[in-house]
């Protein structure tokens, strides 16, 4: 979608268009405080001014960046460049976020390949070891949470 070119302002449905959202997401960030609330005209439609197109097309990209929307606002805070600790602060915490996540899907993809191999060479008389895993674990939960554990 692109910008119109046209310095008029934009009704929600046009802005909606222009920046790729859904009318809904346009109000939604309204409440939240992401974007202004224009004025309503007696009578009339609320007009958006065309830079609003890129607020939430900056703010898409974010959140496809897997920046939360508490994050996204306090980049919106610091969008004017000046206050790059800030900015390197914010993005430096959601790198190591997603490195943990990272992490952690790694590590189930190990042990999930490992469970379909030994599920692979384990006899039908034995216990399947991926049930086994999946029931352990979950046993293990409710002792844990001060339930009884079934055999």
């Amino acid at each position: 979608m692109n910008t119109p070119s046209t310095t008029l302002p934009l009704r929600i449905g046009a802005l909606a268009d222009a920046a790729g959202v859904n009318v809904e997401t346009i109000r939604y960030y309204q409440r939240i405080g992401m974007i202004d609330t224009p004025d309503r005209p007696m009578g009339g439609q609320r007009g958006y001014p065309p830079a609003t197109v890129d607020r939430l097309r900056f703010i898409r990209r974010a959140q496809q960046l897997g920046f939360k929307l508490d994050e996204i606002t306090d980049l919106l805070k610091l969008e004017s460049g000046v206050d790059r600790a800030g900015i390197r602060r914010i993005a430096g915490q959601r790198l190591d976020e997603i490195r943990a996540r990272i992490a952690d899907l790694t590590r189930m993809e190990h042990l999930l390949a490992k469970l379909l191999n030994d599920c692979e060479h384990t006899s039908g008389r034995q216990r399947c070891p991926i049930i086994g895993a999946i029931a352990d674990c979950c046993a293990g939960e409710s002792v844990k949470k001060g339930g009884h554990q079934h055999d």
